[in-house]
């Protein structure tokens, strides 16, 4: 059974950035936030560690056993 949802107070120029986004989307306000409130409990908003360890491997950071290597390429590269 659906439910209805209702946001009180809710300042002039967050409601116009709302209106704006769901304008960009093509869709009404209600869809918009409906579009919003899906994702946000559709992601699971915690990671098991390995999945942390992928994710900050996926970004290709170099840890700080490799600044002896950037600091001398660097200054070769001068």
């Amino acid at each position: 059974m659906a439910v209805s949802l209702s946001i009180k107070n809710v300042p002039d120029e967050v409601a116009s950035k709302l209106r704006e986004r769901a304008e960009r989307h093509r869709r009404s306000l209600q869809g918009e936030l409906l579009a919003i409130v899906e994702e946000a409990v559709g992601t699971p908003s915690e990671m098991t560690v390995a999945e942390l360890k992928a994710y900050v491997d996926s970004l290709g950071l170099q840890t700080c056993d490799d600044s002896v290597d950037i600091i001398r390429a660097d200054r070769d590269a001068r």
